[in-house]
Protein backbone atom coordinates (compact mmCIF):
# COMPACT_ATOMS: atom_id res chain seq x y z
CA UNK A 1 0.00 0.00 0.00
CA UNK A 2 3.00 2.37 0.83
CA UNK A 3 4.45 1.60 -2.32
CA UNK A 4 1.55 2.40 -4.25
CA UNK A 5 1.37 5.12 -2.55
CA UNK A 6 4.95 6.25 -3.21
CA UNK A 7 4.25 5.35 -7.19
CA UNK A 8 1.84 7.45 -7.66
CA UNK A 9 3.06 10.56 -5.55
CA UNK A 10 6.35 10.46 -7.72
CA UNK A 11 4.47 9.76 -11.05
CA UNK A 12 2.94 12.99 -10.51
CA UNK A 13 5.87 14.69 -9.00
CA UNK A 14 7.82 13.25 -12.89
CA UNK A 15 5.28 13.95 -14.73
CA UNK A 16 5.00 18.04 -13.65
CA UNK A 17 8.95 18.24 -13.78
CA UNK A 18 8.47 16.32 -17.44
CA UNK A 19 6.24 19.06 -18.42
CA UNK A 20 8.38 22.02 -16.84
CA UNK A 21 11.94 20.81 -18.02
CA UNK A 22 11.86 17.59 -20.66
CA UNK A 23 15.28 17.35 -20.96
CA UNK A 24 16.56 18.14 -17.56
CA UNK A 25 18.57 14.90 -15.69
CA UNK A 26 16.52 15.63 -12.94
CA UNK A 27 13.21 14.79 -14.63
CA UNK A 28 14.84 11.92 -16.02
CA UNK A 29 15.79 10.35 -13.01
CA UNK A 30 12.20 11.12 -11.32
CA UNK A 31 10.77 9.43 -14.19
CA UNK A 32 12.76 6.31 -13.87
CA UNK A 33 12.31 6.18 -10.01
CA UNK A 34 8.53 6.91 -10.76
CA UNK A 35 8.96 3.87 -13.70
CA UNK A 36 10.60 1.47 -11.01
CA UNK A 37 7.94 2.20 -8.50
CA UNK A 38 4.96 1.45 -10.90
CA UNK A 39 7.40 -1.79 -11.80
CA UNK A 40 7.56 -2.92 -8.30
CA UNK A 41 3.68 -2.51 -7.73
CA UNK A 42 3.00 -4.70 -10.46
CA UNK A 43 5.19 -7.29 -9.68
CA UNK A 44 4.49 -7.23 -6.06
CA UNK A 45 0.83 -7.40 -6.81
CA UNK A 46 1.54 -10.31 -9.43
CA UNK A 47 3.67 -12.09 -6.49
CA UNK A 48 1.23 -11.76 -4.19
CA UNK A 49 -1.66 -12.63 -6.07
CA UNK A 50 0.84 -16.32 -6.98
CA UNK A 51 1.37 -16.80 -3.49
CA UNK A 52 -2.44 -16.09 -2.94
CA UNK A 53 -3.12 -19.04 -5.24
CA UNK A 54 -0.97 -21.67 -3.73
CA UNK A 55 -2.06 -20.64 -0.39
CA UNK A 56 -5.37 -21.64 -1.68
CA UNK A 57 -4.25 -24.81 -3.37
CA UNK A 58 -2.25 -25.66 -0.14
CA UNK A 59 -5.52 -25.49 1.69
CA UNK A 60 -7.41 -27.22 -0.98
CA UNK A 61 -5.04 -30.03 -0.59
CA UNK A 62 -4.88 -29.98 3.03
CA UNK A 63 -8.43 -30.26 3.16
CA UNK A 64 -8.18 -33.41 1.05
CA UNK A 65 -5.68 -35.00 2.38
CA UNK A 66 -7.99 -34.47 5.80
CA UNK A 67 -11.03 -35.75 4.16
CA UNK A 68 -8.79 -38.92 3.12
CA UNK A 69 -7.15 -39.51 6.30
CA UNK A 70 -10.97 -39.86 7.74
CA UNK A 71 -11.61 -42.26 5.09
CA UNK A 72 -8.84 -44.39 6.19
CA UNK A 73 -9.40 -44.13 9.86
CA UNK A 74 -12.53 -45.12 9.32
CA UNK A 75 -12.31 -47.96 6.86
CA UNK A 76 -9.34 -48.85 9.33
CA UNK A 77 -12.08 -48.87 12.23
CA UNK A 78 -14.71 -51.09 9.94
CA UNK A 79 -12.25 -53.44 9.18
CA UNK A 80 -11.26 -53.82 13.15
CA UNK A 81 -15.25 -54.00 14.38
CA UNK A 82 -15.34 -51.22 16.61
CA UNK A 83 -18.82 -50.53 17.54
CA UNK A 84 -20.23 -47.02 17.19
CA UNK A 85 -19.26 -46.21 20.82
CA UNK A 86 -15.74 -47.43 20.44
CA UNK A 87 -15.31 -45.11 17.32
CA UNK A 88 -16.23 -42.28 18.50
CA UNK A 89 -14.18 -43.04 21.58
CA UNK A 90 -11.34 -43.82 19.48
CA UNK A 91 -11.72 -40.64 17.47
CA UNK A 92 -11.58 -38.30 20.31
CA UNK A 93 -8.20 -40.42 21.44
CA UNK A 94 -6.58 -39.77 18.13
CA UNK A 95 -8.05 -36.26 18.62
CA UNK A 96 -5.67 -35.87 21.58
CA UNK A 97 -8.55 -35.99 24.15
CA UNK A 98 -7.77 -37.16 27.57
CA UNK A 99 -10.36 -40.10 29.36
CA UNK A 100 -11.78 -37.22 31.27
CA UNK A 101 -12.40 -34.78 28.47
CA UNK A 102 -13.67 -37.86 26.46
CA UNK A 103 -16.32 -39.64 29.16
CA UNK A 104 -17.08 -35.41 29.96
CA UNK A 105 -18.09 -34.93 26.28
CA UNK A 106 -19.95 -37.93 25.79
CA UNK A 107 -21.80 -38.08 29.56
CA UNK A 108 -20.29 -41.34 30.32
CA UNK A 109 -17.92 -42.21 32.93
CA UNK A 110 -14.26 -42.92 32.79
CA UNK A 111 -14.29 -46.02 33.85
CA UNK A 112 -16.35 -46.97 30.94
CA UNK A 113 -14.29 -44.84 28.74
CA UNK A 114 -11.13 -46.79 29.64
CA UNK A 115 -12.63 -49.65 28.84
CA UNK A 116 -13.97 -48.87 25.61
CA UNK A 117 -9.87 -47.75 24.61
CA UNK A 118 -8.91 -51.38 25.72
CA UNK A 119 -11.27 -52.20 23.80
CA UNK A 120 -10.23 -50.35 20.81
CA UNK A 121 -6.41 -50.95 21.77
CA UNK A 122 -7.11 -54.84 22.04
CA UNK A 123 -8.74 -54.79 18.17
CA UNK A 124 -6.36 -52.44 16.75
CA UNK A 125 -3.74 -55.15 18.20
CA UNK A 126 -1.71 -52.25 20.05
CA UNK A 127 -1.08 -51.71 24.01
CA UNK A 128 -1.57 -48.02 24.28
CA UNK A 129 -2.35 -44.60 22.83
CA UNK A 130 0.83 -44.09 21.68
CA UNK A 131 0.81 -46.97 19.34
CA UNK A 132 -2.74 -46.88 18.17
CA UNK A 133 -1.97 -42.96 17.19
CA UNK A 134 1.13 -44.07 15.71
CA UNK A 135 -0.88 -46.66 12.88
CA UNK A 136 -2.96 -42.97 11.20
CA UNK A 137 0.71 -41.52 11.32
CA UNK A 138 2.50 -44.07 9.46
CA UNK A 139 -0.45 -43.98 7.03
CA UNK A 140 -0.03 -40.59 6.91
CA UNK A 141 3.86 -41.01 5.96
CA UNK A 142 3.05 -43.99 3.39
CA UNK A 143 3.84 -47.25 5.19
CA UNK A 144 1.33 -48.67 7.65
CA UNK A 145 2.63 -50.41 10.73
CA UNK A 146 -1.16 -52.31 11.31
CA UNK A 147 -0.09 -55.73 9.90
CA UNK A 148 3.81 -55.39 11.63
CA UNK A 149 2.39 -54.69 15.04
CA UNK A 150 -0.67 -57.51 14.69
CA UNK A 151 2.05 -59.65 13.79
CA UNK A 152 4.30 -58.86 16.51
CA UNK A 153 1.43 -59.00 19.45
Amino acid sequence: MVQTLAAVFFVGDALGDLFMDPAGAHSIFETLVAVALVMGVIFGGVELRRTLERMRTQEAALAVASGALAEVIRAQFTDWGLTVAEEDVAFLALKGLDVAEIAAMRGSAQGTVRAQLTKVYAKAGVSNRAQFAALFVEDLLGASLVEPIAKAG
